[in-house]
C-alpha cells in the first residue's frame, strides 16, 4: 500500500533524504511527539540504556537529527558525536545546544579514527541510509572491541489487530498530519520508506558480517518499534 508514486532509486535517495530532512528540520521534534504521543522519548531512552555508557564513553550517533539521543548521550557523562547528512537537522541540533559535537558526513564513511568509539546508535534512521551495510560496517570500523550498539526503528506487528492498526495509522493517518503540521510528502516518503527495512534475519546477518555478536532484538510498543543491541566483536 504505498503512498508515494515511487520511492527515490539508490543514486538520488541520499540527496533527496538530505533535501527532505532540511525541509522538515524546523518541525521535526514537534511532529515526533505528535505522532507517538510523547513515546520517542521513552524509547530513546531505553535505547540509550542498552549502551551502558559510563561518563567519558565515546559515542557515535549515526543520522543524529536534532540530537535527541546525541543529547540524552552527554547527560549521562558520555562525549557524543552527532553525524547527519542533513544540514537543517544539524542546525536545529545546534540551537537546542545539547548537542556540541555535530558532523555533515556520510554514515558509510564516518570522519572518525579506527577504534576510536565506546558505543554506537541510531534513530529511526536505518530506512534513510542507501546503504544500511556500509553504515554497519564502517559502524565496526570505528568501534573498539566490546562496544555496544543500539539501533532504533520502527517494525511492524505480525498479524492481528496492532497490525491492522499499525497499516492505518503509519500508512493514512501520520502522512495527514504531516501535511498539516509540517511538509505531507516527506511523510508519505517515510511512511512509506519501510519498505528499505531489511527482515530481522537479514538484519542480523549483516550486523554479524560486518563484526558485531549477541545481536538481538527487543520489540516495544505491541511490536511497532525495534531495539536491536549487539557487541563489537574482538575480531572481524
Amino acid at each position: 500500500m504505498a503512498l508515494v508514486t515511487s520511492l527515490p532509486p539508490p543514486v538520488e535517495k541520499r540527496a533527496f533524504v538530505g533535501q527532505m530532512f532540511d525541509a522538515i528540520a524546523p518541525r521535526y521534534d514537534l511532529m515526533n511527539r505528535l505522532m507517538t504521543l510523547g513515546l520517542d522519548r521513552v524509547w530513546r531512552q531505553r535505547t540509550l540504556a542498552a549502551l551502558e555508557i559510563s561518563p567519558g564513553s565515546v559515542v557515535v550517533d549515526l543520522g543524529c537529527g536534532t540530537g535527541d539521543l546525541s543529547g540524552g548521550a552527554r547527560s549521562l557523562g558520555a562525549m557524543a558525536i552527532g553525524v547527519d547528512l542533513s544540514a537543517g537537522m544539524l542546525a536545529a541540533a545546534r540551537r537546542r545546544g545539547d548537542a556540541p559535537n555535530l558532523l555533515r558526513a556520510d554514515a558509510t564513511r564516518l570522519p572518525l579514527a579506527d577504534a576510536s568509539c565506546d558505543g554506537a546508535v541510531s534513530g529511526f534512521a536505518l530506512r534513510n541510509f542507501v546503504s544500511i551495510e556500509a553504515v554497519l560496517d564502517d559502524c565496526a570500523r570505528v568501534m573498539k572491541p566490546g562496544a555496544r550498539i543500539a539501533l532504533l526503528e520502527i517494525d511492524r506487528p505480525e498479524r492481528g489487530a496492532f497490525a491492522a492498526i499499525f497499516d492505518v495509522y503509519f500508512r493514512r493517518v501520520m502522512p495527514m498530519l504531516g501535511a498539516l503540521v509540517s511538509r505531507g510528502y516527506a511523510y508519505r516518503y517515510l511512511a512509506s520508506s519501510t519498505v528499505y527495512l531489511p527482515p530481522w534475519i537479514e538484519l542480523r546477518s549483516m550486523l554479524e558480517r560486518a563484526g558485531f555478536g549477541e545481536v538481538v532484538k527487543r520489540s516495544m510498543t505491541a511490536g511497532t518499534v525495534q531495539l536491536v543491541t549487539a557487541i563489537r566483536s574482538e575480531s572481524r
